[in-house]
């Protein structure tokens, strides 16, 4: 009864060199014409020793096809882009650094990223570790999908306005209508074998950044405003030689970079008038370090030309840095005593709601953003769980409002902790990452009684609670107007409706309801 999920992804993972997956991961990238790139490695927990960067366990590539391959795609059933994830801890590092580095650099691949510098920084490292040196030093051609929100948003507005940063997540829900669950973003990527959820977290991450990207280049195109500008090469161009392109002023860009790609695709176009080709030193010389790529779309290069950037490391960027905070506290676990530690994971009551103290022995939780997905859980399973009134709470916020609600305030943030002194028995570290094992440790840790009967009785929206008397289809579809959509296939069926007394949100018992009540009954055992 919760919102509708998106398909599942087919998500190809690469383990083994000699495994197909590897074989259609080396044929992807040869014929794709943008790959989206991201990365994952283990979270730093605690200090360390010396300075260094992390290892890169996991490398999420998602490889868009080119227009002019689409039937051919279509007719393999493989038009939608493919989603790889190539396992850094099982696939021998020397056996795809070649491969990867000629992606990175081919001037006919278009690489899409977010922030992705310290990625390749950390990537670098891991592969110069193992032998593969000097590991990469650029992407060319790269656009930043932080750049593509703030192109979009002056496009909006109609004028130029302030650059934002915002999260991946935050982007998507803006652009593409969903939000991504960012849960399992410090996880702990170097165990194996990956859970489903890693793959889909990690699939999701680089996928999101194509379809970021398609909504970008589609406004492009439709503005028109490269139809007649200096995407089309001019005849009178077409007579000049290489080093007069070079030479000649460009009033759009002065950066020789986006000079070399136009001269290039001159001499393509020039090449094919010649049955035999025309191959030049100083082409061959350029191509010859590429693994055989097919050339870049015409629909990308202009969108290329104008918005494509670099990342090059310098040397400097290979070095890690110590921190220059010696004598900041620490605002993490460590800080605290082993007494305090084990105050915070393991529940010392009486509970705010206990009847003692003066509650109504109902249990009430407050979860922060970083167990946002635990909220619905404990909802589903009949608890009242409330979430922060605004998007970034501050800490005194969170306090507030579970002190004047009772609620103990659930979180993974160890800088809330510091806060504990002005909520007595009101804040629970959670420790698990996933949200069905949270569920069960906060079951536990409070000793909570769920039965069959509490499940999905609460509003999984809202938290509210749902009218005593329940709806006809009739009554329903009235209520629905304006807010809600009743699929006509139920109006033939003898359905109850519930509504949610706070949000209005109507409830009936379809597949969805009881997929979701068995899995509850699953996770919390109730049948045993």
């Amino acid at each position: 009864m919760d919102s509708e999920h998106r398909a599942p992804l087919k998500i190809h993972l690469v383990s083994a060199p000699d495994s197909p997956e590897f074989a259609h991961l080396a044929r992807a990238l040869t014929r794709s014409s943008v790959v989206a790139l991201d990365a994952e490695w283990k979270p730093a927990r605690g200090p360390r020793p010396l300075p260094a960067f992390p290892t890169v366990t996991l490398l999420q590539l998602a490889c868009r096809p080119p227009p002019r391959a689409a039937a051919a795609a279509a007719a393999a059933s493989e038009e939608e882009p493919a989603v790889f994830l190539l396992d850094l801890s099982s696939v021998p590092l020397p056996s795809v650094w070649e491969l990867l580095r000629d992606v990175f650099a081919s001037p006919d691949v278009l690489k899409l990223g977010f922030r992705f510098k310290q990625d390749l920084v950390y990537l670098s490292s891991t592969f110069c570790a193992q032998g593969c040196d000097p590991g990469f030093d650029r992407v060319e051609p790269y656009i930043d999908i932080m750049g593509v929100h703030n192109i979009l948003r002056q496009k909006q507005s109609g004028r130029k306005t302030a650059k934002v940063s915002k999260s991946l997540s935050a982007i998507c829900e803006e652009l593409l209508g969903y939000s991504l669950s960012k849960e399992l973003q410090c996880s702990d990527w170097s165990q194996r074998p990956l859970t489903e959820e890693q793959k889909e977290y990690a699939a999701r991450d680089a996928l999101c950044l194509l379809e970021i990207f398609s909504v970008f280049q589609a406004k492009i195109i439709n503005e028109g405003k490269f139809l007649n500008g200096d995407a089309v090469l001019h005849s009178d161009r077409m007579n000049l030689g290489l080093k007069e392109v070079l030479k000649e002023p460009d009033t759009c860009s002065a950066i020789l970079r986006i000079k070399s790609v136009e001269a290039l695709h001159i001499l393509r176009t020039t090449t094919a008038k010649f049955p035999h080709g025309i191959v030049t030193v100083d082409e061959a010389s350029f191509r010859s370090s590429f693994r055989s790529t097919e050339p870049m779309d015409e629909a990308l290069l202009p969108v290329v030309r104008k918005f494509g950037e670099k990342i090059l490391l310098k040397e400097s960027d290979r070095r890690p840095k110590a921190s220059k905070k010696k004598g900041r506290k620490r605002s993490s676990l460590n800080s605290f005593s082993k007494e305090e530690r084990e105050t915070f994971d393991e529940w010392q009551g009486p509970a705010p709601w206990d009847i003692s103290t003066g509650g109504d022995g109902c249990p009430k939780f407050l979860c922060d953003v970083m167990v946002e997905g635990l909220a619905k859980h404990l909802r589903c399973v009949g608890i009242d769980a409330a979430i922060p009134h605004s998007k970034k709470p501050e800490p005194r916020e969170l306090i507030a409002q579970a002190h004047k609600e009772k609620r103990v305030l659930l979180t993974r943030d160890a800088k809330l902790l510091r806060h504990e002194y002005l909520l007595q028995n009101q804040i629970y570290r959670v420790n698990s990452l996933l949200k069905n094992e949270q569920l069960l440790e906060v079951i536990g840790a409070f000793q909570l009684e769920i039965s069959e009967d509490d499940l999905m009785s609460r509003c999984t929206k809202c938290n509210g609670r749902f009218i005593q008397k329940p709806l006809s289809t009739e009554e329903a579809v009235e209520a629905a107007k304006g807010f809600q959509r009743i699929p006509s296939c139920l109006f033939d069926k003898n359905l109850q409706f519930w509504q949610c007394m706070d949000c209005n949100q109507l409830y009936w018992e379809g597949t969805q309801y009881h997929n979701a009540v068995q899995k509850f009954i699953d996770v919390c055992k109730l049948k045993e």
